[in-house]
């Protein structure tokens, strides 16, 4: 039995040096290599940030909050007896709504830290990396 761990998949830098590697057999330098590794992660951190579960949690909770509310607003005599004299509807509506607000709110206070290019001078200006 070994005691190192053996992933069954090539790990993600392995995957990311095979496609560079198929980038420079197709003619690619390696400047063009690294812009379209910078321009993948910039993307990528851009579906991170829309797709932040904080954003679609909190605004179902603040949909789902002010309709409930609004139920409970309009809640009858008979629907605050039912739930033995308390308006349970307007309770949960202010509930969902704070829980709402706060993961909207935590959203905007603590964002997702944006990714940070790390291309070499080369590849910013056009020229070819110095191993060429």
């Amino acid at each position: 039995m070994s005691d190192r761990f053996e992933p069954s998949e090539p790990s993600e830098s392995a995957e990311r040096a095979e496609a560079a590697e198929r980038l420079r057999r197709a003619g690619y330098s390696e400047a063009d290599v690294q812009r379209e590794v910078t321009e993948l992660e910039e993307k990528s951190a851009t579906a991170a940030r829309i797709f932040d579960l904080r954003r679609i949690i909190g605004g179902l909770f603040v949909v789902y909050g002010v309709i409930v509310t609004i139920a409970g607003i309009t809640d009858g005599d008979a629907e605050i007896d039912k739930a033995q004299g308390i308006n349970i509807n307007l309770w949960t509506g202010l509930a969902m709504l704070a829980l709402g607000i706060f993961f909207l709110a935590w959203l905007k206070l603590r964002p997702t830290a944006p990714v940070t290019p790390t291309l070499p001078p080369e590849a910013l200006e056009g020229k070819p990396p110095h191993g060429e």
